[in-house]
C-alpha cells in the first residue's frame, strides 16, 4: 500500500501563497494520476486539481483555476500544489491522493483509494 505524506500547509494572510508537497512511498508513483482535494470546515471534501502521470494534463476545480498549479517530479516521487492569491475559502484540510488504477484519469473522490493524513492551510483577512 503507497503512503502519501503532505507537507507545506500553514497560516496565511488572504492574498498570499503556499506550497504543498506530496511525497508517495514505493516505485510505481510515475504510472498514477495524483490529485489535490480539499475538506473545509464543516463541508464535504472537494476536488481541487489532478495531474496525469506523465504531467502532460492537468485538471482544476473552477474556484481555483488561474490561482493554483498542480504539478508533480516522478524522479522524486512528489506531487506538488503551488498556490497563490490566497482567499479565505481556500481554509480547509487539503489532501493528496492517489488514483486507483495506472494510466486512468479521474476527479472524483471514488476515483481516489490511496489518501494522505492532510495538512491544514488557513488562510486570514
Amino acid at each position: 500500500q503507497v503512503q502519501l505524506v503532505e507537507s507545506g500547509g500553514g497560516l496565511v494572510q488572504a492574498g498570499g501563497s503556499l506550497r504543498l508537497s506530496c511525497a508517495a512511498s514505493g516505485r510505481t508513483f510515475s504510472r498514477y494520476m495524483m490529485g489535490w482535494f480539499r475538506q473545509p470546515p464543516g463541508k464535504e471534501r472537494e476536488f481541487v486539481a489532478a495531474i496525469t502521470w506523465s504531467g502532460g494534463s492537468t485538471y482544476y476545480a473552477d474556484s481555483v483555476k488561474g490561482r493554483f498549479t498542480i504539478s508533480r517530479d516522478n524522479a522524486k516521487n512528489t506531487a506538488y500544489l503551488q498556490m497563490n492569491s490566497l482567499k479565505l475559502e481556500d481554509t480547509g484540510v487539503y489532501y493528496c491522493a492517489r488514483r486507483t488504477t495506472v494510466w486512468v484519469t479521474g476527479r472524483e473522490i471514488s476515483d481516489f483509494d490511496s489518501w494522505g493524513q492532510g495538512t491544514q492551510v488557513t488562510v486570514s483577512s
